[in-house]
């Protein structure tokens, strides 16, 4: 048992535990400060993956914990994606930190401990892990979304998130006990080799959908969404950018490990569902972004809309769709949150989190308003910023599979893809006419920056622009990251006639001897 290997989740957990003992020390002035203390820890820890924590030369993966835990080239990217999202969110609730009338040195403290859970569900190898990985990040999130208790919308918030994630847990546990039931294995690579055997069995594929479920719940995707947008609008700042960046990237990454490491040649046969989940998710956040005022509601319905994009990297069923899930995520990242750190400067109560709250910003904090329509337009998807390439290598992972299978539907699920992009341009640019050409802005006080704050607004939009123009390295990084998934349509030794006989189609995708 190689105990070393997560040592990224054995720092942040001293670092989160460090902090709640200097909490109990700390006179109540200076424990905003833990923020700054905890944002240092994080980026230090940032800075030892990148420059010492390597896979050794020949070995595509190592394993702890009885090859529970698995440290690879995808864990690695999430790993450090994690981390630099905890990175920005710490410096963000450090400005957050007045309006939370007590217990700041805990929130910093179980916004790490959701990082560790992140960190753990990205090298989930086995479905008990996955479990553990995911209640980790989940509970701390029930704590973090009502964590302004005098707020009757955090707390309404935390209880609609609190009675929808556990319905989650029982369809992700029901399913898991399902799976291991039959295959009687939890070892996502140990399932791998007998999988293709329950391609017809339907209660293993039963077991399966309903940890799909469960996954679903996470990302927010249709027809499993209906927590986001109450959640978003009633957490703080802080805990929706974490919830929309790092709570939905470990859903991805768990579904990315269950779907194309341990079943995927049952996933084959899945192709018309996902395709179906995929248009369905993307229509449904566009159309129900369009008449909202909230811009945290807003951007709630978006992260469904994304969630959908996003899943056209599965429907696609191919290891580019695969790499341009992690693209996509990257651009994700530093769009949403460079758009809540405005909204947690300007924003400061519930009541002012209407779209006309961003009126004059441009002449309140030219660098804020700049950042938001920024992030607006990536989000929208337009050139040169990162979401315009990021749904350019999806729409072009699907084609590929689409030119293969021609009636198969991928075509018109590129047809919706695009019509949603189109349709949110009408919400996203909302958003910039309210900044620049809204009449008679009701505050045109200026917005003061702290230096960490500035430092976080010119990174988020230097990686929005980075991996617009120059994504050339990004692409590399993603490729070698899913070089150790397996495409849905990959030949097995053993395609019997349970799954499809040669030269017939399972699920739409040639399953060849």
């Amino acid at each position: 048992m190689n105990a070393a290997l997560p040592i990224h989740e054995w720092l942040v957990i001293v670092l989160g535990l460090g902090l709640l003992l200097a909490d109990l020390w700390l006179p109540p002035s200076a424990r905003r400060n833990l923020g700054y203390a905890a944002a240092i820890g994080v980026g230090a820890i940032l800075l030892y993956s990148l420059i010492w924590v390597r896979l050794p030369a020949g070995e595509a993966a190592e394993y702890a914990f009885g090859k529970m835990y698995v440290l690879d080239g995808m864990a690695l990217f999430f790993k450090r994606f994690f981390l630099l999202a905890a990175l920005l969110v710490l410096l963000m609730s450090v400005e957050f930190a007045d309006r939370l009338a007590a217990g700041i040195g805990e929130y910093y403290a179980l916004t790490l401990f959701a990082l560790t859970g992140m960190l753990f569900a990205s090298s989930a190898n086995d479905f008990s892990l996955l479990f553990v990985s995911l209640e980790l990040i989940t509970v701390t999130f029930y704590v973090l979304v009502s964590f302004q208790r005098s707020q009757a919308g955090s707390l309404e918030a935390g209880v609609k998130y609190l009675i929808i994630g556990s319905l989650s847990t029982s369809f992700t546990v029901f399913g898991i006990a399902f799976v291991y039931g039959l295959g009687h294995t939890l070892n996502f690579g140990e399932l791998a080799k007998v999988s293709w055997q329950f391609g017809g069995d339907r209660l293993f594929l039963f077991g399966l959908l309903l940890v799909m479920v469960g996954l679903g719940f996470k990302i927010a995707a249709f027809p499993f969404q209906i927590w986001a947008p109450d959640v978003y609008q009633g957490a703080p700042a802080p805990t929706t950018a974490f919830l929309a960046v790092g709570s939905k990237a470990a859903g991805f990454a768990l579904l990315l490990r269950v779907l194309f490491t341990a079943v995927p040649d049952v996933v084959a046969q899945w192709s018309g569902l996902l395709i179906l989940v995929a248009g369905a998710t993307i229509l449904y956040g566009n159309l129900c972004a369009i008449p909202q005022r909230n811009v945290k509601r807003l951007l709630g319905y978006s992260s469904i809309a994304h969630a959908g994009y996003m899943l056209l990297g599965f429907a696609a069923l191919n290891q580019s769709g695969q790499a341009a899930i992690l693209f996509y995520l990257g651009g994700y990242l530093f769009t949403v949150l460079g758009a809540f750190i405005v909204i947690c400067l300007v924003m400061r109560q519930v009541e002012g989190e209407d779209i006309s709250a961003l009126a004059g910003l441009n002449r309140r904090s030219p660098l804020l308003a700049a950042t938001m329509t920024l992030s607006a337009v990536s989000l929208a998807g337009l050139p040169p910023m990162a979401g315009f390439f990021g749904k350019f290598l999806l729409l072009k992972s699907v084609l590929e599979t689409g030119a293969t299978l021609p009636r198969s539907g991928y075509y018109g699920l590129v047809f919706v893809a695009l019509a949603g992009i189109v349709i949110s341009f009408y919400y996203y640019f909302g958003i910039v006419r309210a900044i620049y050409w809204s009449k008679d802005p009701a505050d045109l006080s200026p917005v003061r920056l702290s230096l960490p704050i500035r430092v976080c607004l010119y990174a988020c939009i230097a990686g929005m622009f980075g991996l617009g123009l120059f994504p050339g390295a990004m692409v590399n990084w993603t490729d070698e990251a899913v070089a150790g998934l397996r495409p849905a349509n990959a030949p097995h030794a053993a395609s019997v006639s349970t799954i499809a006989a040669p030269g017939e189609k399972a699920g739409g995708i040639a399953n060849p001897r």
